[in-house]
């Protein structure tokens, strides 16, 4: 099952998509370790299943936040193109409550990305 998605208003990242496991736990999607800031810790624990990570739009999205964040904009371009362009499409769930495309969200991360806006991130995150 796809998970779902969260908007998190993080002070480092406002509005920054975080997904997690429909029952809310999101170990193994990283959620967690994103909430915290803890990016290393998301892309090992997202880039544990590779094969499942390939296979679910919102693992994509959570792991090129994490890159971002890191500052590697490349692989997070191409993670956020990869979710945007799969075959599969799963509504996400916002934290305010509202229900978005897979494909939106990925598009929101590239437009985040265009803009600088995980920048701030990961400059504070170098500190």
């Amino acid at each position: 099952m796809f998970a779902l998605a969260q908007i998190t208003a993080l002070a480092l990242a406002a509005h920054t998509p975080v997904a997690m496991t429909d029952e809310g736990q999101g170990s193994s999607f990283g959620t967690q370790e994103l909430v915290e800031g803890r990016d290393a810790a998301a892309i090992r624990a997202i880039g544990a299943d590779a094969d499942q990570a390939a296979k679910d739009p919102a693992l994509l999205i959570n792991l090129a936040i994490a890159h971002a964040r890191r500052g590697d904009d490349a692989r997070a371009r191409d993670l956020f193109e990869a979710a945007m362009m799969h075959d599969d499409r799963a509504e996400l769930e916002t934290a305010d409550g509202k229900w978005v495309d897979s494909r939106a969200l990925a598009r929101k991360g590239l437009a985040m990305l265009d803009r600088g806006a995980f920048a701030s991130t990961a400059s504070i995150a170098s500190r």
